[in-house]
């Protein structure tokens, strides 16, 4: 790492300086605080030692300083006069530790390795984050939809308060998103955020994951796991598909949003967590109530502040703003062509009912803009599902049967007056020409 050494006696920063660049870290020594800022100011550094003594300057005055230039870098303390208030004040000023001289070289080697793994962390940290931008598209919520516009105000409302919040809405309608964007306009958003899939594993491994676990607490409990919620302390737990939470986790979880108490399996020693829980479901909950799948009063405690999300067929407005956004980015990411939809291509996309909501879109646009070699997206880069008969792509000239029936569907409904008249004419029940609307995207 680049380390520098405030120090304002020659021996200290000689002894510092060997003991460190034996262990191959690139070493700056100065005397006094004028010299560290015009260092720090030069350079990128990883680490600063800094005495608390620099002639007549104060090193907790020099820690802020070199901070506001470089607010990664790690500042261990060194001083001959320490005291707990001076500890105490190097820390509140922005210091990662703190090192009463006379040191050993053991010492300094230590603390140097903790910082190392730190830096280590965060940059890895970065690094995700990083790829986590490039990787997935910017949330974008916008909208033009009346409903999604209630939505997305009740969400920014509630965010900043310690409520509940069920999320409602079929799948693929940016539920798990609109978590993450209540815990980022919250006062958690510094504080983790994680999500638990609800239908994905099996009660004891839910519970598991949830509460944590102690070492042979079951078959396969190897060591011991801290459980979700208290990676989760001080920040939100995201919990998917609740509706399908096993009966046997449901009453640990009320107690938990009760009494923010909890017990790890195979532990008897009552732990407590702050933690705010979001929940989701694309299912009729008060339904499961009803046939006993799901605790009332859980349902309840839920069930605080309810957002419903609108799926994609009732928002058709903004239907044509997230494939071109969508498009942009699938075309950067992928290194495509494509840079935008025809007219013809935007008609199509704006007609389908989308039943698999964003996510569905979301994969239609990136198949095309992999398919896509020239700038402009047409019909012939949507899937067939998307497009009616005389849009598809005719091999030969020859036409399928089913092309054949949807063409004379299409028309027969278009030429009569209800849906009963459409069927007498084609000869089916009123059941059988909803199947072949269906069918068809009619």
């Amino acid at each position: 790492m680049n380390i520098i050494i405030v120090d304002d006696e020659i021996n200290i920063r000689k002894t510092l300086s060997v003991c460190l660049e034996t262990e191959g870290h690139r070493i700056v020594a100065v005397s006094n605080f004028e010299d560290a800022l015009s260092e720090n100011a030069r350079r990128s550094f990883d680490v600063a030692f800094v005495d608390l003594r620099l002639g007549t300057a104060s090193g907790l005055d020099l820690i802020p300083a070199l901070l506001a230039a470089s607010p990664w870098l790690k500042v261990i303390v060194i001083t001959a006069y320490a005291s707990i208030d001076t500890a105490v004040e190097a820390i509140k000023r922005g210091a990662t530790d703190y090192i009463p001289k006379p040191f050993t070289p053991a010492q300094v080697k230590l603390v140097v390795q903790r910082i190392a793994e730190m830096r280590s962390l965060e940059q890895r940290v970065a690094t995700l984050q990083a790829d986590l931008r490039r990787l997935t598209p910017e949330v974008d919520l916008t909208s033009e939809s009346p409903a999604m516009q209630r939505a997305l105000e009740l969400a920014r409302q509630v965010a900043p308060t310690e409520a509940i919040v069920l999320l409602t809405g079929e799948n693929g309608t940016g539920k798990s998103v609109l978590a993450r964007a209540i815990h980022g306009w919250s006062k958690r958003a510094n504080k983790p955020f994680a999500e638990i899939s609800c239908p994905s594993l099996s009660g004891e491994l839910l519970e598991s994951e949830l509460f944590g676990h102690v070492k042979g607490a079951f078959t396969g409990a190897v060591r011991d796991h801290s459980g979700r919620i208290a990676m989760c302390e001080g920040g939100t737990l995201f919990l998917d598909e609740i509706g399908e939470l096993p009966l046997s986790v449901q009453p640990k979880l009320l107690r938990f949003i009760q009494e923010r108490e909890y017990e790890r399996l195979g532990d008897h020693v009552t732990r407590k967590a702050d933690v705010r829980l979001i929940a989701a479901t694309n299912m009729n909950v008060e339904e499961a109530v009803k046939n006993h799948r799901f605790r009332e009063d859980l349902y309840y405690r839920l069930n605080v502040i309810q957002i419903e999300i609108p799926p994609l067929r009732e928002r058709p407005d903004d239907v044509v703003h997230l494939a071109e956004r969508l498009l942009a980015f699938f075309g950067k990411n992928h290194h495509c062509a494509s840079q935008h939809f025809t007219d013809e291509a935007l008609r199509v996309l704006g007609r389908y009912s989308w039943p698999g909501n964003v996510r569905e879109l979301r994969n239609v646009v990136e198949r095309a803009s992999i398919l896509c070699h020239s700038e402009s997206v047409g019909t012939e880069y949507l899937p067939e599902k998307l497009l009616t008969s005389e849009e598809r792509p005719m091999k030969g000239g020859l036409v399928s049967l089913d092309q054949i029936e949807e063409m004379h569907i299409r028309h027969v409904l278009a030429s009569t007056k209800s849906l009963q008249e459409a069927a007498d004419i084609l000869g089916i029940d009123q059941a059988t020409l909803w199947r072949r609307r269906k069918r068809y995207n009619i």
